[in-house]
């Protein structure tokens, strides 16, 4: 027969086994993040890698604590809402996405799971969220004022050209966050004396026939705006412009391409940064509690090289202000 010591002993070690903790967790196995990309795959891999560098700093192992899942919407938004249910249905523990269309699909998903947005344009214009500092309900990240950024890059395309007159902008109309963007360039222009002509592109297919119609337009520059599709090809479109000798100014990919001037967020470190909201997420904080971060850094680029080959002669102040100059 059992002794009265045996007996609490055996309590003991069963009461182990069931308390949550260490054991527990690595028996249910890792948790899983689910991935939610309104383009590539490949053209999202910077800022992937980040997010999954930034989880490594804070101590997370693949493959023993976390696991990924990833569905990409290969830049044909009308995917996203299916996509997302794939995820959801896998049982992800966390749901990260970026940009407006991604932020939406998964916002009609769930309204349980945690959903970390990466970057985004204002998420209350769109009425992703009621408030930054307290979203309330499932969703959380970072964000950055997309429409007040493009009216900054007019700016620059005006001091570097003072002569401009009329801008040709790319937008993807799939893209619900255009409306405000379109709105706050109009006003920009209408100040600078510059006239904004919209062209809407919804996949790569379509460039070709919007530089033929910006050249009908007889535009001075153009200016590619955020978006998930157009973000993935910055760097083609940076390059095309310049072929069809055109200055343009977009995100950093767009100058590194062969653009002529890159001004914005640096988006691979918003992902990184949205690391650190996943970790406390797992680790019990609630997103309705963690208010929606807003960057406040960006950078000027300036390809010099590019500036050469269409014969612009650059103003010295923006020179100075370049954080970067590509020779």
């Amino acid at each position: 027969m059992a002794t009265r010591r045996q007996f609490l002993l055996a309590l003991g070690a069963g009461a182990a086994l069931t308390a949550p903790g260490v054991e527990l967790a690595r028996a249910a196995g890792p948790r899983r993040i689910g991935v939610l990309l309104p383009a590539t795959r490949e053209g999202f891999d910077s800022r992937v890698e980040a997010l999954r560098a930034g989880l490594r700093e804070l101590g997370h192992v693949e493959g023993k604590s976390i696991a990924y899942e990833y569905r990409a919407a290969d830049g044909k938004y009308e995917r996203l809402p299916a996509l997302a249910a794939e995820l959801i249905g896998l049982k992800v523990d966390v749901l990260v996405t970026a940009g407006t269309p991604g932020a939406l699909a998964l916002k009609g998903a769930t309204a349980t799971i945690p959903i970390v947005i990466a970057t985004i344009a204002d998420p209350i214009v769109t009425g992703i969220v009621p408030s930054l500092a307290r979203p309330g309900g499932n969703i959380t990240g970072l964000m950055f004022v997309v429409a007040e950024l493009n009216a900054k890059r007019l700016e620059f395309l005006k001091q570097a050209l003072p002569r401009l007159k009329r801008v040709a902008v790319l937008m993807n109309p799939d893209n619900t966050a255009m409306a405000p963007v379109q709105r706050e360039m109009a006003q920009a222009g209408a100040k600078l004396g510059v006239e904004i002509v919209r062209f809407d592109v919804r996949a790569p297919d379509d460039f070709e026939g919007a530089f033929a119609g910006i050249a009908a337009k007889r535009t001075d520059a153009v200016v590619i705006v955020e978006d998930g599709m157009l973000n993935v090809n910055a760097s083609r479109l940076g390059a095309l412009a310049t072929a069809k000798r055109l200055p343009s100014i977009g995100v950093d990919e767009v100058a590194d391409g062969g653009g002529l001037l890159a001004y914005g967020v640096n988006q691979p470190e918003m992902f990184r940064r949205a690391a650190a909201y996943v970790d406390k997420i797992l680790k019990g904080a609630k997103p309705a509690d963690l208010p929606i971060e807003r960057s406040s850094t960006f950078s000027l680029v300036l390809n010099l090289k590019t500036a050469r080959q269409l014969a612009l002669a650059v103003p010295p102040e923006i020179r100075l202000r370049a954080d970067r100059v590509i020779e």
